[in-house]
């Protein structure tokens, strides 16, 4: 029976699962759930995932939710993933899940809220919060200090590996909704960090041609974000 991908190319952890499954030629059916329209909180869709998040998957009669499990799960169920997305040395999955259990909350705490404070209350016509505002970029800016100077210090990937594994999918997904600012913003935020920058033109080339694919979505929706934006504040002006 074929894997099942309930997802949106709009979220971050969607994106990782299929770029994954891509990158090792996973047989799965794609069903996208369109977070913006809510569709995720409809009564069929919760009768699949009852937290209304994406992603999940159904797999014959077996159903998972949170994309960091998702990618575990496949990486032991089919035998022709590559080790190095989650290696069998104890020591090297150890840093991997390290990875993966500081991501919550700190790179996508941070993320989330700079996006929402930003780009989604505005677009929705509801008043920023300058001070949550702020703060969530603070938090940001820390975490993408933790990953330049400590997750990325000792080699191309993360945790010092030398090719990527499910923890850089899910990161990368993650830096990568950035695209949805404006560009000052974005260049504000990210210009600083010069190993991060990297490691997501590598993380790009290690999984091309799915990667931009994947993604494609979200780079036309952060066009027509910037250009509602720019028309937004044209007509305040």
């Amino acid at each position: 029976m074929t894997l099942k991908v309930y997802c949106d190319r709009m979220s971050q952890p969607s994106r990782a699962i299929l770029i994954f499954c891509k990158m090792n030629g996973i047989d799965f059916e794609e069903i996208t759930i369109k977070i913006l329209k809510g569709e995720q909180h409809t009564p069929e869709y919760k009768a699949i995932n009852p937290m209304c998040q994406v992603p999940t998957i159904v797999d014959g009669d077996f159903t998972l939710f949170e994309s960091h499990s998702i990618l575990i799960y496949l990486s032991c169920k089919y035998p022709g993933v590559a080790s190095h997305w989650y290696p069998s040395d104890l020591i090297e999955r150890a840093k991997v899940h390290s990875v993966l259990d500081w991501h919550h909350a700190n790179l996508r705490r941070g993320s989330v809220g700079v996006i929402v404070n930003n780009v989604l209350l505005p677009l929705n016509g509801v008043p920023s919060n300058p001070k949550a505002a702020e703060e969530a970029e603070k938090t940001l800016e820390k975490a993408l200090t933790v990953l330049e100077t400590f997750w990325l210090k000792d080699g191309p990937f993360l945790a010092g590996r030398s090719q990527p594994s499910i923890a850089d999918l899910n990161l990368v997904s993650e830096v990568m909704e950035l695209e949805l600012l404006s560009e000052e913003l974005h260049d504000r935020i990210l210009s600083p960090y010069k190993k991060v920058l990297q490691w997501v033109e590598d993380t790009k080339s290690a999984t091309a041609p799915h990667f931009e694919e994947i993604h494609g979505v979200l780079f036309k929706t952060g066009k027509e974000f910037r250009e509602l934006m720019a028309a937004k504040s044209g007509k305040t002006e």
